[in-house]
């Protein structure tokens, strides 16, 4: 591990260590993956991952969380969350991320409560301060920690960290909850967030890396892929299956995006003054 990266570390697990008991809240994501490591490494069986399982999550990611608690472990703590019950949700205003998010960590924190653990932890970054983050104010007003914004880690940071520490999430793709891909104002129902997930694991199946699948329309008939540049050309060369596979799913039109996979890409027509 580069000196930087160690002290980078050394640090994050200095900070875990000096909370006691924490609970994770685990998604088994690059960033919360690490995190769990690090709290594992600082205070050993003092640690409980608590993870969402939502509507806007694929079960990939809920098979892959548990798989590694078992594989490392770690006693893990699954909170049901029905997202689409949680008012306003639906309605997917710009603060969508920050209703959610309250109610979610809530959720987390009383679960992990019940089991003596009364401090918890969430993965963002110092990226995630570059971007429109309404669910950060939500984990403030919680007093969720924080340990690698904390810490000054970047994503880069993160997975030069995983991949030294031999995590198998160092090179996995960056993932956000499933209605990240609509449009503020357009409405979040089971159907179209069934179409997307849809969508996006065909792309995965197929070899893509880094991915998403925008939907638009209030009736989500439109499926705007993002890829990154230098997937274009495979993109077109299976442009013909992708789109006839879309239309199974449900969608009418499928979009190629021309500047690429990017994060924050629904947040540009926003105003955020």
């Amino acid at each position: 591990m580069r000196e930087e990266n160690r002290v980078l570390y050394d640090r994050l697990t200095a900070d875990l260590r000096s909370l006691g008991r924490v609970a994770v809240a685990f998604s088994s994501g690059v960033d919360s993956t690490l995190l769990l490591k690090a709290a594992v490494d600082a205070l050993g069986s003092s640690v409980l991952a608590v993870t969402a399982r939502s509507r806007s999550f694929p079960e990939r990611e809920n098979l892959e969380a548990a798989a590694f608690c078992r594989g490392n472990g770690v006693e893990q703590v699954v909170v049901e969350v029905d997202q689409l019950s949680i008012e306003g949700f639906r309605d997917n205003p710009p603060d969508r991320c920050y209703i959610c998010k309250k109610q979610l960590f809530t959720a987390m924190m009383e679960a992990a409560a019940a089991r003596g653990f009364h401090v918890i932890a969430e993965g963002s970054n110092m990226d995630d301060l570059s971007d429109y983050r309404p669910g950060l104010k939500a984990i403030a007003e919680l007093g969720v920690r924080s340990p690698l914004r904390d810490a000054g880690l970047t994503k880069a940071q993160i997975r030069e960290i995983s991949r030294d520490l031999g995590l198998p999430t160092w090179k996995k793709q960056s993932f956000a909850c499933l209605a990240t891909r609509f449009v503020y104002g357009e409405h979040i129902t089971d159907e179209k967030l069934d179409r997307v997930d849809k969508a996006e694991q065909l792309l995965m199946d197929l070899g893509f890396h880094q991915l998403r699948v925008r939907i638009h329309g209030e009736d989500g008939k439109l499926a705007r892929i993002e890829v990154m540049p230098e997937e274009f050309e495979k993109l077109l060369r299976l442009r013909e299956e992708i789109s006839r596979r879309y239309r199974e799913f449900g969608f009418v039109y499928t979009a190629m995006d021309l500047s690429g996979y990017r994060t924050g890409s629904m947040n540009s027509g926003i105003d955020l003054a």
